[in-house]
């Protein structure tokens, strides 16, 4: 019988339609927005009186909480605000409450029903051009990352004078400069012809000092702005693969300045974690445990992670640095103890190989290090008003993760163990496979973003969509009258699957997106008409009305699917080659182009066969 479906056709289309709403549901309640709280280590809890405290501080400042919670198993606390105008005052005041052992950052708490959410039901991601997001200005520091290198020289320097049996005193460093004491002078010229040889980044200059000759070694000022440039290029790569492995929609990661990194990220996400991962130096060095005959001068003692230990002496000298490492996965041991698997390149291979094979049976420590921030606050005069100054310094923070007996020789492949629990195995093995921070940073500047063109701009964005879409209505329903009816539900089906399709991909939008939801319209309509017109002119031949049904669905059908391929084929080479605004346009371009195919083809047929189908009529209102 011509136009009618088998039932379980009816059936399939009604479960898509069921499915596109039920998830595009959770974007009828928006986010509240939220302060969340959480530790600077993954092993750090959050308790509820915590919550209470930071409550409480709120409450007497005038700013009202709609709820408290703890989630992720105790990592994170919530304080829902009533207002998003609260939350920056908000945020400061609580850092002031807590210690600086808690990150506070902003955030945006979903208000989706649990049901929904346990369905992996979630609202769309939106950009920061319309829903805002986080804003972080990152200032690297150099003259920390000038002292790292300087130490990593001042190793393979005195690795180098030991090699060839040179004999020196080690001196403190004086304004940047490297200095070794030598008791004669064949020893200092040695020393320089060696120095020569293998490095070529140092001006040297001696000195006499008692009866020591002091050489001095400073880094050039070429090698300077080269370690410089490295630094902020190193920190920038690494805060870009951090967000990436933290899955954050549509981020913005730029250079700006001289020692500034911008990172905007978008819509929703666990600000919090990302503000703990981002600015997180963890790096990792590896030493030898200290001979108990080795001098004084030669050691250096660490505390560790684990309490309770007893310090344990090491070398000053370095085997190598987390910077050698390519690749690092959590995983368990044979006991069910965390353990990150390590390998390193090949020159780290080669340096940690050199290190263990002559040094078997003694032990070798993995020294984990942090750069903490400590905030204080000093009354300042600015502009003639005494006011509060937020300070923010770093102290560095070394301590044993790690201390084994080597057994064999070992490779560019080997296993840390001795972690405090999974969340600290998995976010070292994050850290490190993200790579290292050449420098520590801090965060100069966090903010919000609120809308890019304005909230006024993107009312009318809205309002001009809502505008399209009722224009389209009237047009089509003018034009084909019932026919147009069915067009119009189906066109309003479309924009349900078109939602639903995005918040199941977790798919941002954009504003340039919605200028391709609107463009999403006129191809649904465009089909429909394709459809219509063809029916039309079958019924002005002579034809049938059900048989001018059915020849129109089908005649229309090869035109359709041609025209919608070679724009979906645009659609994912704008994806492909575009960024930022062009890809948000690209992603509702592409998706509505597919739901548009199944509500035009699909969806108008099944409500054309139930209403039309087999009936006989006289004259169609088309």
């Amino acid at each position: 019988m011509l136009n009618k479906f088998p039932l379980w056709k009816y059936l399939l289309i009604l479960a898509v339609l069921a499915i596109g709403f039920l998830y595009s549901a959770p974007n009828l309640y928006p986010d509240d927005p939220a302060i969340q709280i959480s530790g600077n280590s993954s092993a750090m809890r959050v308790e509820q009186a915590d919550l209470e405290r930071a409550k409480r501080a709120l409450e007497a400042a005038g700013i009202s909480v709609k709820a408290i919670s703890v989630a992720n198993q105790g990592r994170a606390g919530l304080l829902r605000l009533n207002s998003a105008e609260d939350q920056l005052p908000a945020k400061e005041l609580v850092r002031k409450t807590l210690s600086d052992e808690f990150v506070v950052a902003l955030n945006l708490a979903q208000t989706t029903p649990d049901w929904l959410r346990n369905l992996g039901g979630s609202p769309m991601k939106l950009g920061l051009d319309l829903s805002g997001g986080v804003h972080f200005l990152m200032e690297v520091d150099m003259d920390k990352a000038l002292d790292a290198r300087r130490k990593v020289y001042e190793g393979e320097v005195k690795s180098l004078l030991r090699k060839e049996r040179v004999r020196y005193r080690s001196l403190p460093e004086l304004n940047g400069a490297i200095q070794l004491g030598f008791v004669d002078e064949a020893a200092l010229e040695k020393a320089q012809q060696l120095i020569r040889k293998d490095f070529n980044d140092f001006d040297m200059t001696t000195v006499q000092r008692n009866e020591l000759q002091v050489l001095r070694l400073a880094l050039t000022q070429a090698k300077l702005v080269e370690i410089r440039e490295y630094s902020i290029k190193q920190n920038l790569t690494t805060v870009r693969n951090r967000v990436n492995e933290l899955g954050v929609a549509e981020p913005l990661v730029q250079r700006q300045g001289a020692n500034r990194i911008v990172v905007e990220l978008p819509g929703v996400q666990d600000t919090a974690e990302a503000k703990r991962i981002l600015g997180k130096t963890a790096n990792l060095e590896f030493r030898l445990a200290a001979e108990p005959d080795a001098a004084r001068a030669a050691t250096e003692s660490f505390e560790f992670r684990q309490e309770g230990r007893a310090p344990a002496q090491l070398e000053r000298d370095l085997i190598i640095t987390g910077d050698q490492v390519t690749d690092a996965q959590a995983s368990f041991d044979e006991n069910g103890s965390p353990q990150v698997n390590i390998r390193l390149d090949g020159r780290g291979g080669d340096l940690m190989n050199r290190a263990t094979r002559n040094n078997v049976g003694r032990s070798m420590a993995v020294i984990f290090i942090e750069q903490k921030p400590v905030t204080r606050y000093v009354r300042q005069v600015v502009d003639g008003v005494e006011k509060e100054v937020e300070l923010q310094t770093f102290v560095e923070e070394k301590k044993i993760i790690s201390l084994a007996t080597i057994q064999s020789p070992l490779g560019s492949q080997f296993r840390i163990t001795g972690l405090d629990g999974q969340g600290e195995s998995s976010e070292l093995a994050l850290l490190l496979r993200a790579g290292g921070l050449a420098a520590p940073m801090y965060f100069a500047e966090e903010r919000t973003i609120g809308p890019s063109l304005g909230a006024d701009n993107i009312a009318k964005g809205v309002n001009a969509s809502l505008w399209a879409m009722l224009f389209v209505s009237l047009f089509i329903i003018a034009i084909y009258r019932a026919f147009g009816v069915l067009a119009t539900v189906a066109l309003g089906l479309n924009m349900v699957l078109l939602l639903a399709l995005m918040s199941l991909l977790s798919a941002t939008l954009t504003l340039p997106g919605i200028a391709g939801i609107v463009l999403t319209m006129g191809m649904a309509v465009d089909a429909n008409v394709l459809i219509f017109s063809r029916i039309r002119e079958e019924i002005a031949n002579g034809m049938s009305i059900q048989r001018a049904i059915h020849e129109g669905f089908d005649r229309a059908y090869s035109a359709i699917v041609d025209a919608n391929l070679t724009t979906l084929l645009v659609g994912g080479i704008l994806f492909a080659m575009g960024t930022g605004p062009v890809k948000g346009f690209a992603v509702t371009l592409s998706l509505g182009i597919i739901t548009s195919m199944f509500t035009a083809i699909l969806v108008t047929r099944c409500m054309v066969n139930l209403t039309c189908g087999g009936r006989d009529f006289k004259k169609l209102w088309i």
